[in-house]
């Protein structure tokens, strides 16, 4: 039996591929600020920033979903609204086609989800960590910081990058599995993003039973250019929509 949804929820605030939970702390202080929500948490992925891989457990989709899951139980929160920046998002959904009821609702900024073979041999191929240090040597500093306690920037890039192929291959969000997601979702794209399209967007939309699409204008792909006002905003949208039984 479901909980029912709490008139003041928490939200989790969960980062992409190649982020942290320490790179997330300006989107969960915005959210904080709002002082609208019972709490608001930050949680990292095993393998990103200062949280390890435990041992025996895959770098996949799934153990992140697994990890969410845990986290929800071990806060014991009850159908917390999560916000996905990009790979954050694919987690949540995948999560509530997993295990429904355990999340209240999902907003996801930047998140692709449509995958194939060869949109997934493309962007495993931009995770080269030769090249990111040769050509970006100051984004390669960060990652290498940002990382140092999780095995390490370059074995990040090699795991991100078998991980996407997998999915290329064997994509876990489909119309099917979408279909049975059933708490509102906004699914959020950048007009300036050049990663993730509106229209794959609506398209997954169409297939969520509670979903919207929307397009903000002037919003990039990485969540350091993102006006955080705006994703405050679009969060306490869906916050409210939730609390008024819509």
């Amino acid at each position: 039996m479901t909980s029912p949804q709490p008139l003041v929820p928490s939200v989790i605030v969960l980062h992409g591929a190649l982020g942290s939970a320490e790179q997330m702390r300006p989107v969960a202080e915005a959210l904080q600020a709002q002082r609208q929500y019972a709490s608001v948490l930050n949680l990292e992925l095993p393998g990103h920033g200062r949280t390890e891989l435990p041992a025996g457990l895959l770098f996949s989709m799934r153990t992140f979903a697994m990890a969410l899951q845990e986290y929800v139980h071990a806060k014991a929160l009850v159908r917390p609204v999560v916000f996905g920046y990009s790979m954050g998002g694919y987690v949540a959904l995948l999560l509530e086609h997993l295990a429904p009821g355990t999340i209240g609702g999902i907003v996801t900024l930047g998140t692709m989800l449509h995958w194939t073979p060869t949109i997934a041999q493309q962007a495993a191929a931009r995770l080269n960590s030769e090249v990111i240090r040769a050509k970006v040597p100051a984004y390669a500093e960060l990652l290498a910081a940002r990382h140092m306690h999780a095995g390490g920037w370059e074995l990040l890039l090699e795991r991100t990058a078998s991980m996407l192929c997998e999915l290329g291959e064997q994509p876990l969000l489909t119309r099917e599995t979408l279909g049975a997601v059933h708490c509102p979702v906004h699914l959020l794209v950048g007009g300036r993003d050049d990663s993730v399209s509106l229209e794959d967007a609506t398209t997954a939309a169409s297939h969520l039973p509670r979903a919207r699409a929307s397009l903000l204008p002037d919003i990039p792909h990485p969540i350091e250019k993102v006006d955080l006002a705006v994703v405050a905003r679009e969060v306490s949208d869906l916050t409210a929509q939730l609390t008024a039984g819509v």
